[in-house]
Order: C-alpha cells, then structure tokens, then sequence
C-alpha cells in the first residue's frame, strides 16, 4: 500500500469506510468495503562478481530495465515474485555494447547514455549524438531541446547538438545533476554544497554550502530539495534558498546513498536498507532480502508498472505495486497453502530451503500440527460458511482427515496425538524423544499433547460442527470434540498420555489450576479454557456431565472467579510463590494469548445462559483492551465475535494488508532504527512504543510478540504458511460480516 496511487485511492475511499452490509454479526458493528489498494511485493535480481560494481539503474517507456556497472551494461533475466532472477549482460545492441558506457538516464521515457566522447541514444532513429569535450565523463542530466550537462566530476559542461555553450570547474566533488524544468535550471550537487547552472544564461552559482552531502532531488512541487548526508537529510526551500527546519535523523537509517520523488513519495538509499516517507509523517522501511539484495543501496529510480527500482551492492531490489482487494490476497494465500504447506493433511512450514528458494526444503513437523491446523481449518469452514466454494469443503474434508488420525493412530483411548508421521524418521523429527512408535508398523506418533493443541481441536470441531452442512463432517466433528472432553473429564480434567501419567500441559484440574497464585495468568487461562471446551462439548452432544462439570469449576472451584478475573491484576507471581508460578509469570506469555482467543468462540457463542454470555464478553473486552498496541488482526476479529461496535476494525485491516506477500523468515534488523520510540523492560515485553507493520518486522504466528524487532542467524531457510497467520482472521471477518466481499 506504499505506491502514491493508494493515497488517491484512499482519500476516495476513507469517507465510505464502515458501510452496512449483509452479514451475521450486530448491525451497529462497523464493517470494512474491500476494495482494491496497492500491495507490495518484491522481485530481486542478485548480482554476480563478474558484475563489477554497480552504479546505477534505469526504465524506459517500454519497460525496458538497465542497469550500468562499472564493466558494462546489465539487464536483469528471469526473476519473479519468489524466484530470484539475475543480471546479464546487455548485447542486445552490437555497437552500444562495444562503447565505455558511464552513464545512463531515462531522458524523455527513452535510455539516454554517456560515453567517454558523447552523449548518445537509440531512440530518436539514433540522431541523438551529442559530443562533449570531458573524456572522464560520468554524470549526465537532460534538459530543454536535448540540451544536457555533463560532468566528470570536477567540471561541467552544457552540450546540445555537439555544441559546447559552456563550461566551467568546481572547486568540490560532484556527486550529482538533475535538471528542474520550472526555472530551467540544472542543479549540481558537491560534497560542499549546491549549485544551479541557469539555461538562459549559463553561470554557476553556489546557492547552499553544508558538509558531508550525499544525495539529493527536486520535490514533486518544485518548491523545495531534499539534501542527504551522512547523518540523515534537510528540506531546503528553493525560494529562500535557506534550510527548513533541523536535519531529520528520525530515521530507520540516517546514511544516505541516494534520494528520489516517485509520485508523492520521497524514497531515500541507505547503506543500512530503503525508505520511502509517508504523508502521514511516517516511513515506510525496506529492510532485508525479504525487500533488497543487500541492504547497500547505490541508486533509486522510477520502474516500470508501478514499481521502484531500488539498486543495491548485491543486485537489483524491483519493488513492485499491484492493486489487490483482500480476497485477492486471500486467493494468493490459498494458493500458497495448497501448492507449499499441505503435509500429511496437515497445515506445515517448509524449512530447511536454499536461502529463500521455494522448490527446495521439506515440509516440517510440529509440535503443535493440530493447533495450527486447526486455525487453518477453522479458517476454511468461514471460507465455506461464506461462499460455499467445494474447493474449501473439499480442503476442510483433508485436513479433518488428518485431525481425526490423530486420535485413531496411538492406543491411548481419546487422546489426541500431537502428530504423526511415516516410520523410520524419528530421528529426524523435532523432539524426536516425544516420538513413540504406533500400532501400525508402518507409522510414528508424537506424544506429549498440550493444552495448545486440546483449545485449537475443540475451537474447529465446534465450528465444523456448527456452520459445515455436510452431514458425515458434522457427526465427525461432533464425535471428536466427544471423543477428547469425555477422555479429559474422565481423568479429572488431565490428558494422560501413553505412560499413564498427565502430560506436563495438558491439566485443568482443580488442584493444579487453584494452585497458582490469583495474579498468575496461569490461573485465569485455564479456567477460561476448560469452561469453553466444556460449553462445547454440551451444546453439541447434550451430555448433561459436560453442563454440570462446567458448573461445577464455575461454581465450587471458582474458575468463573478465576476466568473474569481482570488482565491489568496478571502479572508476576508474589516473592512466596512456588518455583513453577514463578517461571510461568517472568513474563507476558503471548501463547496464552492465542490459547484465550481461539476459545473465546466457545466460551462466548456456546454460553449456557444469557447471564454468562454477558460475563464473558465482559472478560474478553477486558482482554482485548490490554491487546489493542498489538493491532493484532485475529485478536480484533475475534472479539467482532461478540457484537462490541468496537473492536479496532481499522487496525485489523491493516494487519491484513500490511502482510508481506512473502512470508520467508528472512533475516529481519530493526533494532538500530532511529525512527523507533524504546520503551522500558515490561511485563508484556513490548519493546517500541508503536507496533511495526507486518511486513518491516519477522514474519510469526499470531503466539509471537509482535514487538519483536529482529531475527538473526539463518537466512530465508522457511516459510511460513498462509493458513493459521493470515487466512483464519480474513475468512473469519468474512464470515462475522466485518469485512465486505470484494468490491470492484
């Protein structure tokens, strides 16, 4: 959403932002018009030795790319959207390849060059040759009736026609020339200052005299320039001819390597990544190989189609803008789920890849493939309460497949399995010590289930069971959720694993949940938990023993006491308490988060009685309150759930949208950003005062801290799938009416 036309596109659309619609949740709910915005994404074309050094790239009206090194011409071959491409040299023109290429502009939509005795073109049938008399040329601007400046660095030259109408020398090192057609004036820009050079009468001029100057261009208004340096950049007014305002240093990276207006946008290089300034005041930060090559960046221009050409010491970064509504992105992420991160039925990560090629790698195990399938799960029975699309029954039917096995290929009665796999690759497995062999020969099951995994199983039978209207899934789903809570009831609220003892997470008994202190969050989650599943399990089965274990935790055990109890009381556990209480409490446990929210669809739909369902939306907005820096877009959907006209929609939308489109782990750095407000060591771990976008921050789950600024160590070796991060909130909105179908 960083291209100029999505300001134009959101001035249009920002007055009719919440408008009715049919739907399933309240009507005085707001609900966002998915029409189209500008999403972007990256296409990278890495550089090899032979490349030389590179110094510049440009487009023409054809969109046609080339980039100058110091050996030659390049022109990048074969990349795309997650397959990298390279840069070849450019033959394409016998003669041109055989000239010492310096230079090279896009001068009227058409590749200007400069070579050591002139400047010269292929379009206008070749008339274009203009001889200058600089024979270390290196720097061209064009300007009125192909009259261009030249410069070799210390001298200048005006040419038009191989005439030379004047020259002159700079006592400082010119970097660069850009040419301002209101005034027709060229601009010269030195290491010491900056200079103009008037057509109408040819004199140089020192109009700004600073240090350690890098970079600069002419705002789109023609009213004032933007100055780098080393240490971040100046406004300087053009009618006053003075600075407005301080250097700005607030700033992902204050050393610049280049700057360029492309619409509205101001970009600038740095030798730590790009940026490109918002109207908003804020930036918008490149950062990474998700976005760039390297982060070196050495020259920005204007590409072709809607993109920025952003070229870096590695390679070409083409950042690119296409206009997509959210369903449009959500068919792409369906696309990413089904063709990469399908394993066994299950929702997987692909890891173990080539930095960041897609065709290597092996679909992972998990410790939590039932959790995570269950969010992918969940999200498709919205998609198909939604639009009754087969291809998301169909996916709904596969991965029910493999979250029922779970229960079937291990010998405990009504435990859920946390995976399973082919037999023969324990020792390749995560955890393999988890692993037990299964009664099938042929298969391995992981043991060890969580509480995790028992709320995320519950959360998509129950929605299965609820909105899927094929009779056989129905009656499956039913008798899973039966299946687990019978066997957790019956062992006083444990999941007891294959040695016959509890697993260490999967406990809700009254002993250990009131075991903890009130203040530990511990304390409050599991209540919460266990009520939902149990709600659950009676609403469909009608089992009277869920309804009165539920009643009997609420009532005798105080777990209503313990589930309403308020966030802001959450915190570490007192000096007195136990070892455990203590490890469970150092800190805001965003797995817990998860946990709440994906049973807050039982615990509030499935409430035994108005009175309760009224408690519990109390507890969830409470909760919710104390999420909201986050802008977490599952967390906001999901408390749409309970009918509150307020739920940070705004926010969730931009969660969606700001998404990266490719969801690789690779490495991330934010922590040297200036532009960045610290705050404190905290109990929640939130490390900036203002949360990033998706997109500038390390791709997580939504159990991860969205704080987290960094990731370091290996580089574009997974990726993540679309199912559980991005898909289950959208088709969630969809299905609760807070988000529209698309609009065109």
């Amino acid at each position: 959403m960083r291209f100029v036309k999505f300001l134009v596109l959101f001035v249009l659309s920002a007055g009719g932002l919440f408008v009715a619609c049919d739907r399933k949740a309240t009507t005085n709910q707001p609900v966002y018009e998915d029409v189209p915005y500008w999403q972007d994404y990256s296409v990278k074309y890495y550089a090899e030795p032979s490349n030389g050094t590179l110094l510049s790239a440009a487009s023409d009206r054809n969109g046609v790319i080339k980039v100058l090194s110091s050996v030659g011409l390049f022109q990048p071959y074969n990349g795309h959207f997650l397959y990298h491409g390279k840069l070849q040299a450019d033959g394409k023109y016998r003669p041109i390849k055989d000239k010492k290429i310096t230079a090279v502009i896009a001068y009227e939509k058409q590749f200007v060059m400069l070579d050591n005795k002139a400047v010269l073109s292929d379009a206008w049938a070749g008339k274009l040759y203009a001889k200058h008399q600089l024979p270390n040329a290196k720097l061209v601007a064009g300007g009125k009736d192909f009259t261009f400046l030249v410069s070799d660095g210390k001298s200048l030259e005006l040419v038009k026609d191989s005439t030379s109408l004047w020259k002159a020398t700079v006592e400082d090192e010119i970097l660069s020339v850009r040419y301002q057609e209101e005034g027709n004036t060229f601009w010269v820009l030195g290491k010491k200052g900056l200079y103009t050079v008037t057509l109408a009468s040819p004199q140089l001029k020192n109009v700004y005299q600073g240090s350690n100057l890098s970079a600069f261009a002419i705002a789109a208004d023609n009213k004032k320039i933007y100055l780098g340096t080393n240490d971040g950049y100046l406004e300087w007014d053009i009618t006053t001819q003075k600075p407005v305002g301080a250097l700005h240093q607030k700033l992902p990276w204050t050393d610049i390597t280049a700057i360029e207006v492309i619409g509205d946008k101001v970009w600038f290089g740095t030798t730590n990544g790009a940026f490109a300034l918002r109207t908003d005041g804020k930036v918008d930060y490149y950062n990474g190989e998700r976005w760039l090559p390297s982060n070196g960046v050495v020259h920005i221009s204007e590409g072709p189609q809607n993109s920025v050409l952003v070229l870096t010491t590695a390679g070409l970064g083409q950042i690119c803008f296409k206009k997509m509504t959210l369903h449009d992105k959500a068919v792409y992420y369906e696309e990413q789920v089904r063709k990469r991160h399908i394993r066994n039925g299950f929702n997987a990560s692909l890891d173990n890849m080539e930095k960041g090629n897609i065709a290597s790698g092996y679909l992972a195990d998990s410790d939590n493939d039932g959790l995570w399938t269950s969010m992918y799960l969940a999200g498709e029975i919205f998609r198909y309460a939604t639009t009754k699309e087969e291809d998301a029954l169909q996916n709904c039917r596969e991965s029910l497949d493999a979250m029922e096995r779970l229960y079937t290929i291990n010998p405990v009665p009504g435990f859920p399995s946390r995976s399973f796999e082919r037999a023969g690759y324990i020792s390749q497995l995560a955890d393999p010590d988890r692993w037990q062999h299964a009664p099938d020969p042929n298969w391995d099951w992981k043991a060890t289930t969580s509480s995790d995994e028992a709320v995320g199983h519950i959360f998509a039978f129950g929605a299965m069971a609820e909105l899927i209207d094929d009779p056989n899934m129905k009656s499956r789903a039913v008798a899973l959720i039966d299946t687990l809570m019978g066997h957790i009831v019956k062992n006083n609220f444990y999941l007891v694993d294959y040695d016959g003892k509890p697993t260490t997470w999967g406990r809700w008994s009254p002993e250990y949940v009131n075991a903890f202190p009130k203040n530990v969050g511990d304390r409050k989650i599991t209540s919460s938990n266990i009520v939902a599943m149990l709600q659950t399990a009676y609403h469909f089965t009608k089992k009277e023993l869920y309804k009165e274990k539920a009643f009997e935790l609420m009532q005798k055990h105080g777990y209503l006491e313990n589930l309403m109890r308020p966030m802001k009381e959450i915190g570490p556990a007192p000096g007195e308490a136990d070892a455990l209480s203590k490890e469970l409490s150092d800190g805001w446990n965003h797995s817990d988060d998860e946990m709440y929210f994906v049973s807050y669809w039982g615990l509030y739909r499935y409430a035994f009685n108005d009175t309760l369902k009224a408690k519990y939306k109390e507890a969830i907005i409470d909760h919710w309150e104390i999420e909201r820096p986050e802008k977490e877009g599952a967390w906001n959907i999901f408390t749409a759930l309970v009918g509150t006209p307020d739920f940070d929609l705004n926010e969730a939308v931009w969660y969606l949208k700001e998404h990266p489109l490719d969801l690789i782990d690779w490495a991330i750095s934010n922590s040297h950003r200036k532009d960045i407000e610290e705050m404190q060591p905290n109990f929640r771990n939130q490390t900036i005062k203002e949360v990033l976008p998706p997109d500038e921050r390390p791709v997580q789950r939504h159990n991860g801290n969205m704080f987290h600024l960094d990731r370091t160590g290996s580089n574009g070796t997974s990726e993540h799938s679309a199912g559980d991060i991005w898909l289950l909130p959208y088709w969630m909105g969809r299905y609760l009416g807070v988000i529209s179908a698309p609009k065109q």
